[in-house]
Protein backbone atom coordinates (compact mmCIF):
# COMPACT_ATOMS: atom_id res chain seq x y z
CA UNK A 1 0.00 0.00 0.00
CA UNK A 2 1.02 3.74 -1.05
CA UNK A 3 0.41 6.03 1.98
CA UNK A 4 1.30 9.69 1.58
CA UNK A 5 0.99 12.51 4.63
CA UNK A 6 1.12 16.30 2.46
CA UNK A 7 2.04 18.72 5.49
CA UNK A 8 1.85 21.94 5.01
CA UNK A 9 4.85 24.20 7.26
CA UNK A 10 3.96 27.45 8.88
CA UNK A 11 0.41 27.17 9.76
CA UNK A 12 0.03 30.28 12.24
CA UNK A 13 2.69 32.09 10.49
CA UNK A 14 0.28 34.83 9.03
CA UNK A 15 -3.81 34.67 8.55
CA UNK A 16 -3.19 34.39 4.37
CA UNK A 17 -1.09 30.96 5.30
CA UNK A 18 -3.85 29.78 7.23
CA UNK A 19 -6.38 30.54 4.46
CA UNK A 20 -4.17 28.71 1.90
CA UNK A 21 -4.04 26.02 3.91
CA UNK A 22 -7.37 25.21 5.25
CA UNK A 23 -8.42 25.74 1.16
CA UNK A 24 -5.70 23.30 0.34
CA UNK A 25 -7.19 20.59 2.89
CA UNK A 26 -10.65 21.50 1.90
CA UNK A 27 -10.36 21.38 -2.35
CA UNK A 28 -7.21 19.73 -2.70
CA UNK A 29 -4.66 16.83 -1.15
CA UNK A 30 -3.50 18.71 2.41
CA UNK A 31 -3.69 16.04 5.54
CA UNK A 32 -1.69 17.60 7.90
CA UNK A 33 0.17 21.09 8.70
CA UNK A 34 2.47 22.23 11.30
CA UNK A 35 1.59 25.10 13.51
CA UNK A 36 3.60 27.29 14.50
CA UNK A 37 3.03 28.55 18.60
CA UNK A 38 4.78 32.11 18.28
CA UNK A 39 3.58 32.97 15.01
CA UNK A 40 1.55 35.94 14.92
CA UNK A 41 -1.77 34.37 13.77
CA UNK A 42 -1.40 31.51 15.94
CA UNK A 43 -5.29 32.58 17.24
CA UNK A 44 -6.57 32.38 13.68
CA UNK A 45 -4.69 29.06 12.79
CA UNK A 46 -6.23 27.53 16.23
CA UNK A 47 -9.77 28.74 15.13
CA UNK A 48 -9.90 27.82 11.27
CA UNK A 49 -7.95 23.83 12.53
CA UNK A 50 -10.88 23.01 15.08
CA UNK A 51 -13.23 23.09 11.69
CA UNK A 52 -11.45 21.38 10.13
CA UNK A 53 -11.85 18.06 12.33
CA UNK A 54 -9.91 15.21 9.67
CA UNK A 55 -6.88 17.90 9.62
CA UNK A 56 -3.64 16.67 11.21
CA UNK A 57 -2.14 19.25 13.71
CA UNK A 58 1.51 18.73 14.98
CA UNK A 59 3.61 21.32 16.43
CA UNK A 60 6.19 23.20 13.90
CA UNK A 61 9.21 23.37 16.48
CA UNK A 62 10.93 26.83 15.88
CA UNK A 63 14.26 28.21 17.15
CA UNK A 64 15.20 30.58 14.38
CA UNK A 65 12.56 33.15 13.76
CA UNK A 66 10.55 35.56 15.99
CA UNK A 67 9.95 36.03 19.55
CA UNK A 68 9.99 32.73 22.35
CA UNK A 69 6.83 31.79 23.94
CA UNK A 70 8.82 31.24 26.78
CA UNK A 71 9.35 34.66 29.02
CA UNK A 72 12.64 35.84 27.19
CA UNK A 73 14.46 35.70 30.90
CA UNK A 74 14.25 31.98 31.21
CA UNK A 75 15.54 31.28 27.56
CA UNK A 76 18.58 34.00 27.25
CA UNK A 77 20.95 32.40 25.17
CA UNK A 78 18.61 31.40 22.33
CA UNK A 79 18.05 35.29 21.67
CA UNK A 80 20.14 38.39 20.19
CA UNK A 81 19.64 41.58 22.39
CA UNK A 82 16.16 42.73 20.62
CA UNK A 83 14.72 39.63 22.15
CA UNK A 84 13.94 36.99 19.32
CA UNK A 85 15.68 33.97 17.81
CA UNK A 86 18.72 34.69 16.21
CA UNK A 87 17.96 33.75 12.78
CA UNK A 88 18.39 31.51 10.29
CA UNK A 89 19.30 27.46 11.44
CA UNK A 90 22.99 27.55 10.53
CA UNK A 91 23.46 30.61 13.36
CA UNK A 92 21.58 28.83 16.36
CA UNK A 93 22.81 25.54 15.03
CA UNK A 94 26.45 27.27 15.32
CA UNK A 95 25.36 28.18 19.05
CA UNK A 96 24.34 25.22 20.10
CA UNK A 97 28.14 23.49 18.77
CA UNK A 98 30.09 26.06 20.34
CA UNK A 99 27.98 25.81 23.55
CA UNK A 100 26.63 29.93 23.47
CA UNK A 101 23.24 28.26 23.25
CA UNK A 102 22.23 26.04 25.90
CA UNK A 103 19.84 22.85 25.48
CA UNK A 104 18.50 23.60 29.13
CA UNK A 105 16.95 26.62 27.18
CA UNK A 106 16.54 24.67 24.13
CA UNK A 107 14.19 22.40 26.01
CA UNK A 108 12.19 24.98 28.48
CA UNK A 109 11.42 26.53 25.07
CA UNK A 110 10.46 23.76 23.24
CA UNK A 111 8.52 22.70 26.15
CA UNK A 112 6.55 26.03 26.08
CA UNK A 113 5.82 25.59 22.49
CA UNK A 114 4.13 22.67 22.79
CA UNK A 115 1.97 23.33 25.84
CA UNK A 116 0.44 26.96 24.01
CA UNK A 117 -0.66 24.23 21.30
CA UNK A 118 -1.60 22.06 23.58
CA UNK A 119 -3.31 24.40 25.86
CA UNK A 120 -5.45 25.99 22.72
CA UNK A 121 -7.49 22.38 22.80
CA UNK A 122 -5.45 21.22 19.62
CA UNK A 123 -4.69 17.01 19.92
CA UNK A 124 -0.89 17.07 18.63
CA UNK A 125 -0.54 14.23 16.22
CA UNK A 126 3.86 14.79 15.20
CA UNK A 127 6.88 17.30 16.05
CA UNK A 128 8.54 18.48 12.96
CA UNK A 129 10.83 21.58 13.19
CA UNK A 130 11.15 25.37 11.31
CA UNK A 131 13.93 25.03 8.75
CA UNK A 132 14.45 21.26 10.18
CA UNK A 133 16.44 22.66 13.19
CA UNK A 134 14.91 19.85 15.17
CA UNK A 135 17.11 17.71 12.96
CA UNK A 136 20.33 18.80 15.07
CA UNK A 137 21.19 15.50 17.13
CA UNK A 138 21.03 17.31 20.16
CA UNK A 139 17.72 19.02 19.77
CA UNK A 140 16.14 15.87 18.77
CA UNK A 141 16.85 14.08 22.01
CA UNK A 142 15.38 16.73 23.11
CA UNK A 143 12.07 16.81 20.69
CA UNK A 144 11.68 12.67 21.45
CA UNK A 145 11.98 13.08 25.29
CA UNK A 146 8.99 16.22 24.89
CA UNK A 147 7.33 13.78 22.34
CA UNK A 148 7.21 11.25 25.15
CA UNK A 149 6.25 13.27 27.60
CA UNK A 150 3.01 15.00 26.31
CA UNK A 151 1.92 11.73 24.25
CA UNK A 152 3.43 12.76 20.86
CA UNK A 153 3.67 9.32 18.54
CA UNK A 154 5.19 10.44 15.51
CA UNK A 155 8.16 12.86 14.65
CA UNK A 156 9.22 14.18 11.41
CA UNK A 157 12.31 12.47 9.42
CA UNK A 158 13.92 14.15 6.63
CA UNK A 159 14.94 11.17 4.42
CA UNK A 160 13.86 12.63 1.07
CA UNK A 161 13.81 10.03 -1.88
CA UNK A 162 16.15 11.37 -4.90
CA UNK A 163 15.20 13.75 -6.86
CA UNK A 164 15.40 14.70 -10.55
CA UNK A 165 16.86 18.14 -9.89
CA UNK A 166 17.31 18.90 -13.51
CA UNK A 167 14.13 19.41 -15.02
CA UNK A 168 13.35 21.35 -11.54
CA UNK A 169 16.42 23.90 -13.04
CA UNK A 170 15.51 23.44 -16.20
CA UNK A 171 12.02 25.28 -15.51
CA UNK A 172 13.20 27.81 -12.71
CA UNK A 173 16.64 28.36 -14.73
CA UNK A 174 17.13 31.74 -12.47
CA UNK A 175 16.60 29.83 -9.26
CA UNK A 176 19.14 27.08 -10.52
CA UNK A 177 21.67 28.00 -7.81
CA UNK A 178 19.17 27.80 -4.83
CA UNK A 179 17.75 24.79 -6.09
CA UNK A 180 21.25 23.23 -6.08
CA UNK A 181 21.88 24.34 -2.66
CA UNK A 182 18.21 22.91 -1.61
CA UNK A 183 19.31 19.48 -3.29
CA UNK A 184 22.53 19.09 -1.54
CA UNK A 185 20.58 20.42 2.03
CA UNK A 186 18.22 17.40 1.18
CA UNK A 187 21.17 15.02 0.79
CA UNK A 188 22.58 16.45 4.01
CA UNK A 189 19.59 16.28 6.15
CA UNK A 190 18.98 12.44 4.60
CA UNK A 191 22.32 11.14 5.60
CA UNK A 192 21.30 12.84 9.36
CA UNK A 193 17.82 11.75 9.49
CA UNK A 194 18.89 8.05 8.35
CA UNK A 195 20.65 7.75 11.95
CA UNK A 196 18.07 10.15 13.89
CA UNK A 197 15.80 7.26 12.68
CA UNK A 198 16.93 4.97 14.64
CA UNK A 199 16.67 6.55 17.81
CA UNK A 200 12.37 7.22 16.95
CA UNK A 201 12.16 3.82 17.28
CA UNK A 202 13.70 3.15 19.71
CA UNK A 203 11.52 5.63 21.95
CA UNK A 204 8.54 3.64 20.56
CA UNK A 205 7.36 6.46 18.11
CA UNK A 206 6.48 6.79 14.54
CA UNK A 207 8.28 8.58 11.50
CA UNK A 208 7.14 8.53 7.43
CA UNK A 209 9.63 5.97 5.76
CA UNK A 210 10.12 8.52 2.83
CA UNK A 211 10.36 12.00 2.85
CA UNK A 212 9.60 14.92 -0.27
CA UNK A 213 10.10 18.85 -0.10
CA UNK A 214 13.49 19.66 0.81
CA UNK A 215 15.04 20.14 -2.63
CA UNK A 216 11.43 21.27 -4.05
CA UNK A 217 10.70 23.98 -1.38
CA UNK A 218 9.84 26.90 -3.14
CA UNK A 219 8.91 24.81 -6.69
CA UNK A 220 7.04 22.66 -5.80
CA UNK A 221 4.74 23.37 -8.96
CA UNK A 222 1.98 20.68 -10.59
CA UNK A 223 5.36 19.04 -13.05
CA UNK A 224 6.89 18.30 -9.44
CA UNK A 225 3.91 16.75 -7.46
CA UNK A 226 2.96 14.48 -10.42
CA UNK A 227 6.51 13.16 -10.67
CA UNK A 228 6.25 12.50 -6.98
CA UNK A 229 2.72 10.91 -7.14
CA UNK A 230 3.81 8.61 -10.18
CA UNK A 231 7.20 7.29 -8.39
CA UNK A 232 5.47 7.22 -4.77
CA UNK A 233 7.33 4.16 -3.13
CA UNK A 234 5.10 1.51 -1.42
CA UNK A 235 4.76 2.68 2.56
CA UNK A 236 4.24 5.71 4.18
CA UNK A 237 5.46 8.98 2.95
CA UNK A 238 5.94 12.53 3.65
CA UNK A 239 5.34 15.30 1.07
CA UNK A 240 6.07 19.15 2.90
CA UNK A 241 4.65 22.23 1.05
CA UNK A 242 4.62 25.82 1.73
CA UNK A 243 1.02 27.13 0.84
CA UNK A 244 -0.09 30.50 1.42
CA UNK A 245 -1.38 33.64 -0.39
CA UNK A 246 0.88 36.83 -0.15
CA UNK A 247 -0.50 39.44 2.17
CA UNK A 248 0.86 42.60 3.87
CA UNK A 249 2.03 40.42 6.96
CA UNK A 250 3.92 38.19 4.69
CA UNK A 251 5.58 40.80 2.62
CA UNK A 252 7.36 41.99 6.00
CA UNK A 253 8.53 38.39 6.96
CA UNK A 254 12.12 37.54 6.13
CA UNK A 255 11.41 35.12 3.68
CA UNK A 256 12.13 33.83 -0.13
CA UNK A 257 8.84 32.17 -0.34
CA UNK A 258 6.20 34.42 -1.46
CA UNK A 259 4.46 33.87 -4.62
CA UNK A 260 6.02 30.51 -4.36
CA UNK A 261 3.48 29.87 -1.95
CA UNK A 262 0.40 30.42 -4.23
CA UNK A 263 2.15 28.58 -6.98
CA UNK A 264 2.17 25.63 -4.40
CA UNK A 265 -1.41 25.89 -3.54
CA UNK A 266 -2.16 26.30 -6.85
CA UNK A 267 -0.69 22.95 -7.82
CA UNK A 268 -1.98 21.22 -4.58
CA UNK A 269 -5.27 22.62 -5.16
CA UNK A 270 -5.52 21.16 -8.77
CA UNK A 271 -8.43 18.07 -9.94
CA UNK A 272 -5.79 16.41 -12.26
CA UNK A 273 -3.96 15.70 -8.98
CA UNK A 274 -6.44 14.47 -6.88
CA UNK A 275 -7.08 12.16 -10.02
CA UNK A 276 -3.96 11.26 -10.31
CA UNK A 277 -4.11 9.89 -6.58
CA UNK A 278 -6.85 8.25 -6.75
CA UNK A 279 -5.55 6.38 -10.14
CA UNK A 280 -1.87 5.78 -8.69
CA UNK A 281 -4.15 3.83 -5.24
CA UNK A 282 -2.29 6.26 -3.12
CA UNK A 283 -3.89 6.26 0.38
CA UNK A 284 -4.27 10.50 1.83
CA UNK A 285 -3.86 9.85 5.50
CA UNK A 286 -2.32 12.16 8.45
CA UNK A 287 0.16 11.67 11.54
CA UNK A 288 -2.52 10.79 13.95
CA UNK A 289 -3.47 7.92 11.24
CA UNK A 290 0.11 6.62 10.78
CA UNK A 291 0.27 6.34 15.42
CA UNK A 292 -3.15 4.64 15.07
CA UNK A 293 -2.61 2.34 12.74
CA UNK A 294 1.08 1.14 14.72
Amino acid sequence: MKRLIVNADDLGLTKGINRAVVEGHLHGIITSASLLANGAAFGSAVALARQQTPLGIGVHLNLTQGRPVAASSRVPSLLNPQGIFFSGPLNQIKRLLTGHATLSDVEIELRAQIEKVQRAGIRITHLDGHQHVHLLPSVFDVAIRLAKEFGIGAIRCAVERSVEVLPLMGRNGRWSTVLFKQFLTGRALTVLSSSLRKKVYRARLRCPTHFYGVTQTGFLDAAALERIIRHLPRGTSELMCHPGYVDADLSVIPTRLLKQRERELQALTRPEIKRLIQERAVQLINYRDLTEAS
